[in-house]
């Protein structure tokens, strides 16, 4: 996967970002409005939605930790 997305970014680095700077906007509201857009700023925008999806699914979530010995006495009397 990632050499699809070195090869989709090799390019032109930054360009989507900063076209939604000058615009005034952040990269996913900019993603959003153009993503139906034809050439090469729908492109862009259609992987930047994309990419984005991506980092959303490599957090983990936090690890749950067992009830200490304190805990356990208080809720039984």
């Amino acid at each position: 996967m990632a050499n699809f997305i070195a090869k989709a970014t090799a390019n032109h680095k930054g360009a989507f970002r900063t076209a939604a700077k000058r615009a005034g906007k952040s990269t996913a509201a900019f993603a959003d409005q153009h993503a139906g857009d034809k050439g090469t700023l729908g492109k862009r925008a259609r992987l930047a939605k994309t990419l984005m999806k991506l980092g959303k699914h490599k957090k983990s979530k936090p690890a749950v930790r067992p009830p200490t010995n304190k805990q356990l006495l208080s809720t039984f009397g």
